[in-house]
């Protein structure tokens, strides 16, 4: 029982298990055939122990025994053979879990960080065709084609969204890029908005073989708008220099040759007042664009007081009635019948819709009609005054440059007169919108604030 039990092979198994977990499996399946050796040995010396020759002719139990310990040997070498196959696949399983695993975890916190990048970012195979996008990109792209899934937009080739680019040039430095795997850099303007565009080539890590290309697009609008401001502003600041060094040098001689030009004229023959009046005109249009440039320049605090807007257009009603019968024009308001106390600058308030309203006429020819529009906006907190013309209306590039400094369209215009507007609404803390449409007219909104609680409701009398 003790020899068969295999008990004393048991020390020589735990000596060669380090061995063994460390080896191969052709090393393995020796080892173990060195363990099942000693184990099948003593079970052979069972018989002869027993006093029993196992070599005589014939003897069954020795036939048995030899069968037994050979297929002992071959089903141990087999099962080690299959269970180090099977534990190798499994191991190896395992490990591409983990690889898969960690590859989606890398994947996902890529396109995370390519969606919280502000940029659109687009990946593109060998052939062009889109092989990755991120949300801004997809949010780009939408513009353009509201209906666009990003599945769809997988299946597409680059050229489908670039030929709708209007600038051939532009497109065709594109497709340079990305079809020789070119870097590049190109800016795109249009429907009122500036891109940079960025291209380079994706090359595969040890043979740098090109395998694709990526494009970066950057929306440059917000900064190209804030650099136009910027140039605003210095533009503003040098009128402001002008303004202050040229006022009084300006100013007092003008005042003095107008006041001797009104002697001379009292004293000089009929037939001469005409060309008088032509220059003391003159003196008075120099005069109020000196005004102009204060007015711009001057960072002053507007003092305002509670009074109804419609007041200040009934004031002024007549003035701009009596301007659009000298044009053969018709000027029509129409009031809210009620309306909010607003804390406004009258004398600027004035100044803002004589401006607008004569831009409007200057803008129309005979028959044309000039419309003052008050109303309260949708979510009652502003009051909007619209100030409407059917003139020829504004292209886009004019629109983009109305309120630019010394911009301007008129034969005599000095570009002074819109920056003025901005800047009294600016400092009534409201905005001024423009809609125009050519050969249909221009409308300018000008929305002001107000306190709903502090401004009660005012009605009209008829």
């Amino acid at each position: 029982m003790l020899l068969n039990s295999g008990i004393l092979v048991y020390p020589l198994l735990f000596g060669m298990s380090a061995q063994f977990k460390k080896g191969t499996v052709i090393e393995k399946m020796g080892l173990l055939w060195i363990a099942l050796f000693p184990s099948m040995l003593f079970i052979a010396l069972v018989p002869t122990l027993e006093g029993k020759d196992l070599y005589e002719p014939q003897s069954s139990k020795a036939l048995l025994i030899t069968i037994y310990v050979f297929v002992t040997f071959v089903l141990g070498g087999i099962l080690i053979y299959f269970i180090e196959t099977i534990w190798d696949k499994l191991h190896v399983k395992v490990e591409m879990e983990g690889v898969t695993r960690r590859f989606q975890w890398e994947s996902d916190k890529l396109q995370q960080i390519t969606n919280v990048v502000p940029l659109c970012i687009m990946s593109l195979d060998v052939n062009g065709n889109i092989a990755g996008i991120n949300e801004l990109m997809l949010e780009l792209l939408r513009r353009r084609y509201p209906l666009l899934t990003k599945t769809e937009l997988l299946e597409r080739n680059i050229n489908y969204f670039l030929d709708s680019i209007e600038d051939k040039q532009i497109i065709q430095r594109l497709k340079n890029s990305i079809f020789y795997k070119q870097r590049e850099f190109v800016k795109l303007s249009g429907n009122s908005r500036t891109y940079h565009i960025y291209s380079s080539p994706l090359v595969q890590r040890g043979t740098q073989l090109p395998e694709g290309m990526l494009l970066v697009v950057q929306d440059m609008t917000e900064e190209e708008n804030m650099r136009n401001e910027m140039d605003n502003v210095e533009r503003l600041t040098l009128v402001g220099q002008m303004a202050a060094g040229i006022t009084h040098e300006i100013r007092n001689p003008m005042a003095v040759v107008r006041g001797f030009l009104q002697l001379m004229r009292e004293k000089s023959p009929d037939d001469l007042h005409s060309y008088y009046h032509i220059v003391m005109e003159e003196l008075d249009r120099a005069n109020s664009i000196i005004n102009d440039f204060l007015s711009l320049a001057q960072s002053r605090i507007s003092v305002k007081e509670r009074v109804l807007l419609h007041g200040i257009i009934e004031d002024l009603s007549p003035l701009l009635w009596a301007d659009a019968n000298l044009r053969g024009q018709t000027v029509e308001l129409n009031l809210d019948p009620s309306m909010p106390l607003l804390q406004l600058n009258v004398r600027e308030m004035k100044q803002l819709i004589l401006n607008l309203g004569r831009n409007g006429m200057e803008a129309m020819g005979s028959k044309g009609v000039l419309t003052l529009e008050t109303r309260i906006s949708s979510d009652r907190d502003r009051v909007e005054l619209i100030i409407r013309d059917t003139g020829s209306g504004m292209s886009e590039i004019e629109r983009e440059k109305l309120f630019v400094p010394f911009f301007t369209t008129k034969s005599q215009g000095t570009g002074l007169g819109l920056p003025l507007c901005l800047n009294i609404v600016e400092r009534h803390h409201g905005k001024i919108t423009v809609h125009s449409q050519q050969g249909v007219g221009t409308e300018f909104i000008v929305s002001l604030p107000y306190e709903v609680d502090e401004a009660p409701i005012l009605a009209i009398a008829e």
